[in-house]
């Protein structure tokens, strides 16, 4: 079984986004372990398996949904993980 596990912003209402990956890779890949757990401050960082394959405190920005899957996907082959493909923020403006 691979464990996904993603830490994200509370104060940043990241939370729904975590859900909306958590259901997007249980729905692709059945067998995946998926936890959510708020953590720091603009965190979105995933793990699969311990080991970090996105940051959005180094990106500042989400991961794209496919391509932690395709990673999920090589972890349950036995395949070393590599970093996901990161989705830019979009309607968001730094004041």
């Amino acid at each position: 079984m691979v464990n996904v596990d993603v830490e994200y912003c509370g104060t940043c209402n990241f939370s729904l986004q975590c859900q909306l990956l958590r259901q997007f890779l249980v729905d692709a890949a059945p067998g995946v372990q998926v936890s959510c757990h708020q953590g720091r401050r603009g965190a979105f960082e995933v793990t699969i398996d311990d080991q970090l394959v996105h940051s959005k405190l180094a990106s500042m920005a989400f991961p794209q949904h496919e391509s932690v899957l395709a990673q999920v996907q090589r972890a349950e082959r036995g395949e070393p993980v590599q970093a996901v493909q990161q989705a830019p923020i979009k309607d968001c403006s730094i004041m």
